[in-house]
């Protein structure tokens, strides 16, 4: 594996919904459609611009996979859904959604079936790093690509001035295969640590 990170860019958009469209979801994933939108948006603009725009075309799964990227396609052209992508060679096959915490209206699991409200973790002064989900191809699973995700988006929150770098697993009895907050190991081995527990969500936190 020819393994390189790079910045979600308005110019590689193509690499970002072809990673969505070809490969994130190809192990009939239950979390297909999804283009990672929704952690920045709140419960009326998802109702709006998911299911509503859906209905007004056609209805069904493929219309909402639609919707779901046409709102996607507009985010990432403006810079509101940030992240890396993780390439082997030229073919993207891993994401990470990364961003300032206070550009999220809520971070951790949710179901958008129940269309959730806001989360109501504080706006904050500080300048805080927040990583809220993970996406690998599932060919590609088990091979560290979420921790070079990780260390690469501690690496340049640092870089930017960054006070931390947050992560919000989900406390689980057994391993699951599709944990998109990423798993608590996966944090600790990166160094970071809990700092408050909210249900099953840990919210945990490195000083970079």
């Amino acid at each position: 594996m020819d393994l390189r990170i790079e910045p979600l860019t308005p110019a590689r958009a193509a690499d970002y919904f072809d990673f969505f469209d070809e490969r994130a979801f190809t192990d009939n994933s239950p979390y297909y459609p999804c283009y990672c939108a929704a952690f920045n948006m709140t419960a009326a603009q998802i109702r709006r611009e998911f299911f509503d725009r859906a209905e007004t075309m056609g209805g069904g799964t493929e219309a909402l996979n639609a919707a779901m990227r046409e709102t996607a396609a507009r985010m990432v052209d403006q810079g509101e859904i940030q992240g890396y992508l993780a390439y082997d060679g030229s073919l993207s096959i891993g994401w990470c959604n990364a961003n300032d915490r206070n550009a999220y209206a809520r971070v951790g699991e949710f179901d958008l079936e129940d269309v959730p409200g806001e989360n109501d973790l504080p706006k904050t002064d500080e300048r805080i790093k927040s990583v809220v989900c993970f996406e690998i191809a599932p060919a590609y699973r088990g091979r560290g690509i979420a921790a070079a995700l990780l260390e690469r988006v501690c690496r340049d929150a640092a870089a930017e001035g960054y006070d931390a770098a947050e992560g919000y697993p989900i406390v689980r009895d057994s391993w699951e295969p599709l944990d998109f907050t990423g798993p608590v190991r996966l944090y600790e081995k990166a160094g970071f640590r809990p700092i408050e527990r909210r249900g099953r969500m840990l919210v945990m936190r490195k000083t970079l």
